[in-house]
């Protein structure tokens, strides 16, 4: 996030994704809080076209279990994952099914079974199959979304969802459904109604090419061990607090069986590099040398502002003070990295008890967030 090392066009933005691959965070959070942060001049079409080329994809990965009823709409707090298209087996093996419980509105199950059968369409072909409503169609896209049954092409069909859920009648459409590309399945189907099982020879022919058949059934074993690998591209150093964090869930047992395999090779180290952190510890050879150098460097009193969904907000977990929820409106005060300061529903609260070094200027900081131009068409409220 520091200016000065910030990620610059398509390439770095592949690289910090790279970095943040199968992480979860509110649905609103990712382009104005996360990655504008952390890419010089971000632009929205550089995270469309990485998408569109099949090497980026999103979607929910953990959809939410045991729900009863109608299913809701993604909302801005919905949490969804961007991920590497060729490490979506290993997500969608280490991630839970979407509830059996949640009772589908017609029209949702009828666009539901015709991605399944039908393959990716566009949203004009699911309308003219359908012979549906655009906003009926926007309305079960949206549903099996929320479901974690369904993604887009590019990031703009989730962006188009939020913008429907938050727009005002009188305010004009910024995007649409139609803009997205082709609508597919994120996961393949259950067997239900004696619908083919995903591996068959009639569920592919039924599914076409809606995800990655290459890697279709990794062990858990390879599962973990991509995620292991991920993790500690994300933190350079990893332990067990910070997979605590994590929306794909796997236990320290597991990983640790990983990583002291990989310490064994001479791939990672193995140590204690994090004071006040007990258990073992792994983390790349480099991050230690990028740690060595960063404490002998002389504090410069800088200042970043970060929201506290941000996977940066480590409060109670690496940090010591109060933990900080993961909101998109709570924001987080960094001075040379560490937390001085949080704003939570709109309220300062200082991290240690004597607050004299919150002057006027911290204070304006962390109140005043900036909306890079190119996003303000899709997130200003």
């Amino acid at each position: 996030m520091d200016p000065e090392h910030s990620a610059e066009g398509p390439d770095g933005l592949n690289a910090v994704l790279e970095q943040l691959d199968g992480y979860e965070l509110p649905a609103a959070s990712w382009e104005p809080e996360v990655l504008a942060l952390r890419v010089k001049d971000y632009t929205p079409q550089w995270l469309d076209h990485l998408c569109f080329s099949g090497r980026i994809g999103w979607g929910r990965l953990n959809p939410p279990q045991n729900q009863t009823g109608k299913p809701f709409n993604p909302v801005r707090s919905s949490p969804v994952s961007i991920f590497s298209r060729s490490n979506l087996p290993y997500w969608l093996h280490l991630s839970s099914a979407p509830s059996g419980g949640v009772e589908l509105s017609p029209d949702t199950r009828r666009v539901l079974d015709l991605l399944a059968r039908g393959g990716a369409l566009f949203f004009g072909e699911l309308m003219k199959q359908r012979d549906l409503l655009p906003s009926r169609i926007e309305q079960a896209l949206g549903e099996l979304t929320g479901l974690g049954w369904v993604t887009a092409d590019s990031f703009e069909g989730l962006r188009a969802l939020l913008a429907n859920s938050t727009r005002k009648r009188h305010h004009r459409a910024i995007t649409s459904l139609e803009f997205a590309g082709r609508w597919s399945l994120l996961r393949p189907r259950e067997n239900q109604n004696n619908e083919p099982l995903p591996g068959s020879a009639e569920f592919h022919s039924a599914v076409p090419q809606t995800f990655s058949l290459q890697k279709d059934h990794p062990t858990r074993e390879e599962a973990i061990e991509c995620f292991g690998r991920t993790l500690l591209r994300r933190y350079g150093v990893m332990f067990r607090r910070l997979l605590d964090r994590e929306a794909i869930k796997v236990s320290w047992y597991e990983l640790g069986r990983i990583y002291r395999r990989l310490e064994a090779r001479g791939e990672i180290r193995g140590g204690y590099f994090v004071g006040g952190v007990s258990g073992e510890q792994f983390a790349l050879p480099e991050a230690i040398g990028l740690l060595r150098s960063l404490r002998k460097t002389p504090a410069q009193g800088q200042l970043i502002t970060i929201s506290a969904a941000d996977p940066l907000n480590l409060t109670a977990t690496l940090m010591p003070g109060p933990r900080v929820a993961s909101i998109t409106a709570n924001r987080i005060l960094l001075r040379d990295g560490v937390p001085v300061a949080s704003l939570e529903a709109g309220q300062i609260v200082p991290f240690a008890s004597d607050s004299k070094d919150l002057d006027a200027t911290t204070e304006r900081v962390l109140r005043i967030g900036s909306l890079p131009p190119a996003l303000r068409p899709y997130y200003a409220s």
